[in-house]
């Protein structure tokens, strides 16, 4: 990339320009890794057939394992992850005598919305209300919550602003409640790097972007984030399908947008967000997790401690786990899932 004098001197260009590096450098990463497509392994497990529930705006589909009368769990993926990633979870918890709701979130898979009019709103308390809707369409009076990523911050809300509804909580990296408020602070050069594609989705060319090149980028977050993840191509294909919603890149742009203060969210949510806005600790039992690989931007579990008041418990998971630790490490998951109610 050439700079002229006069694109150093304009700041809106400057920017531009930097967002454009971050995109090239992440293309330049594709082509290289490309090369290198994981050796396809043996048919990974099936899943069983999915159920669908009206749930306030959404027809939710979802998969629901284990007894009737069991100790509810419900398990969140995240981004640009489906619920295959607890698919080796699900027998583990099963076994102990759990049922398990897995759904897909707004914008993925089956998840649908029930009028063609509703916004295609991807902010942080839609989603978390979506998940009580889906309690109550269910008529369960509270369950287990654990997540990551995407998931990992819905459990959070659930747990902080309705804790009467979470048993207990599993949360991957942690406490991740934001802001776009406190999101307007910059952070330091090198992590900004590591949100390169928040910034891409920004633009109208990054939203075109990922709608032309959903797999290829999907394939590129997953190796990036996981970078020891040894996954096979019938693994990605399988998990793939669930972007083929057709809200889905909607859904992650404005989720993205949304964060940075670039797009709005809906009125209705606003007491939520305020409340969110001033960091609720969270009171439920809760085991915080983290592999000793993720390559997707996290914190630290000294910079989350405080957050939680109640019984607790922090896991650092080894052997090249990444961000995707449901399905790099189901054994340790699941274990926690299991292990939160019963806290000190």
């Amino acid at each position: 990339m050439t700079l002229k004098p006069d694109d150093l001197a304009n700041p809106g260009r400057r920017r531009l320009l930097i967002a454009g590096a971050f995109a090239v450098s992440a293309l330049n990463q594709l082509a290289c890794t490309a090369l290198a497509e994981p050796t396809p392994s043996a048919s990974p497990t099936p899943w069983a057939p999915l159920r669908q529930i009206d749930a306030g705006d959404l027809s939710i589909g979802y998969a629901d394992f284990g007894p009737s009368d069991g100790p509810p769990v419900i398990l969140l993926h995240g981004w640009p992850y489906d619920i295959h990633s607890f698919v080796d979870v699900v027998p583990r918890l099963t076994a102990a005598g759990r049922r398990v709701i897995v759904p897909y979130l707004r914008g993925y898979g089956t998840t649908r919305f029930l009028a063609g009019d509703t916004v295609r709103n991807g902010q942080q308390a839609a989603l978390a209300v979506d998940v009580i809707n889906l309690m109550d369409a269910l008529g369960l009076a509270k369950a287990v919550i654990a997540g990551f990523d995407w998931g990992a911050r819905t459990a959070d809300i659930v747990a902080a602003l309705w804790p009467e509804r979470c048993t207990a909580l599993v949360s991957v990296s942690g406490y991740l409640i934001g802001s776009p408020q406190a999101n307007q602070e910059p952070l330091a050069p090198e992590a900004e790097l590591s949100w390169w594609y928040q910034f891409y989705f920004a633009t109208e060319r990054g939203r075109l972007g990922y709608e032309r090149n959903l797999r290829d980028f999907t394939r590129l977050i997953w190796r990036t984030a996981s970078p020891q993840w040894q996954f096979s191509e019938a693994t990605f294909a399988r998990s793939a399908q669930a972007f083929d919603n057709p809200d889905h890149v909607a859904l992650v742009v404005h989720n993205y947008r949304w964060r940075l203060g670039t797009a709005a969210g809906e009125a209705r949510y606003d007491a939520i967000e305020s409340r969110l806005a001033q960091f609720p600790v969270i009171g439920v039992p809760t085991i915080t997790m983290e592999g000793d690989a993720n390559g997707a931007p996290h914190a630290q579990p000294t910079a989350y401690r405080a957050r939680f008041s109640g019984p607790y418990a922090h896991r650092l998971i080894t052997g090249g786990i990444g961000h995707n630790l449901p399905q790099e490490a189901p054994d340790a998951f699941a274990q926690a899932v299991l292990d939160v109610t019963g806290l000190p």
